[in-house]
């Protein structure tokens, strides 16, 4: 007797996976077409990789000219490893928010997508991975460029795959977590937001050592940077490509290295810290994002151009 119920439900079940599954592929591919469809392949190829290309190439430059020519090799890799992977984090963060704005403002279509059968978290984060896929694009673009242009030594025979698949992984996870709570944020705000998404990527960029150690900065801002699942994510994709690299989180004088004793973190302690601070930043992230779809049905905001 029982055997259909439990049959049933598990289908069920199934159905809904499917389901799930077809609305995350069909954002995805929305996503792509809102993004990439605008332009001939060549014109967005252009797009894509221009800007963390050139942003590499002018900080590699910078460097140099600053340093006469004497600067330490690692720390040409150290710059172009971290511009690489900000196009992740300007792509996933913010582009899970301008998805919001785009939907209300642009298009008028946000009130629309939040009453179809399918879950609004879901489209969203189908919208962001179309973007996180843009942005990894001109990631890979940008770590070739530094081998063969700037000087950038990889070698893939010394890379640490486990590592950098894991770190991946879990850094990706945490930016949509932290795109999330943007999102969730200026479903609250009016369209002046659209400034907002930029101005945290930039905070963030100067908080996590995208560029620069954490060293550099104040104590209590190394602090804020330490509890940040994207610092690590930076410094577990910079020791797997290259082992050995100077150290975004440690160093001398090191708010860390006060703290541990050590100068450097330990494989397994980037990871054990990012894959704790991600499970945080999603937490909060997907909370939030329900509170402020309730209450954004509640306030009527879904159907609001805030526009004049």
């Amino acid at each position: 007797m029982s055997a259909q119920p439990l049959a049933a439900r598990k289908r069920d079940r199934r159905s809904d996976y499917a389901a799930t599954w077809r609305a995350f592929r069909t954002a995805m591919r929305l996503g792509w077409q809102t993004e990439a469809n605008w332009a001939d392949p060549l014109l967005f190829f252009i797009y894509s990789v221009a800007k963390p290309v050139g942003a590499a190439a002018i900080l590699v430059f910078m460097v140099d000219i600053i340093s006469g020519g004497r600067a330490d090799p690692g720390i040409r890799v150290f710059v172009v490893v971290g511009s690489a992977l900000w196009s992740f984090v300007v792509a996933g963060i913010a582009g899970l928010a301008w998805s919001v704005l785009d939907d209300r403002e642009r298009y008028r279509m946000l009130k629309y997508l939040y009453v179809s059968p399918n879950s609004l978290l879901v489209l969203l984060l189908g919208r962001g991975a179309a973007r996180i896929g843009i942005g990894a694009f001109g990631a890979l673009i940008t770590l070739l460029i530094g081998a063969l242009v700037l000087g950038v030594p990889f070698d893939v025979l010394r890379v640490d795959w486990p590592l950098a698949l894991i770190a991946m992984a879990l850094g990706l996870a945490s930016i949509l977590g932290l795109g999330l709570i943007l999102a969730a944020t200026v479903m609250q705000t009016r369209q002046d937001s659209w400034s907002y998404p930029e101005a945290v990527a930039g905070a963030l960029f100067l908080l996590v050592g995208a560029v620069f150690p954490l060293l550099v900065l104040p104590a209590p801002i190394q602090v804020v940077g330490l509890l940040t699942p994207l610092t690590w994510w930076l410094e577990g994709i910079r020791h797997a490509l290259f082992p050995g690299i100077l150290s975004g989180v440690g160093g001398a004088g090191s708010v860390y290295a006060d703290w541990t004793g050590r100068l450097t973190p330990s494989t397994a302690e980037i990871v054990l810290v990012l894959a704790a601070s991600t499970a945080v930043v999603l937490g909060i992230g997907v909370a939030f994002f329900r509170w402020s779809e309730r209450r954004a049905k509640e306030k009527g905001l879904f159907d609001q151009i805030t526009g004049s």
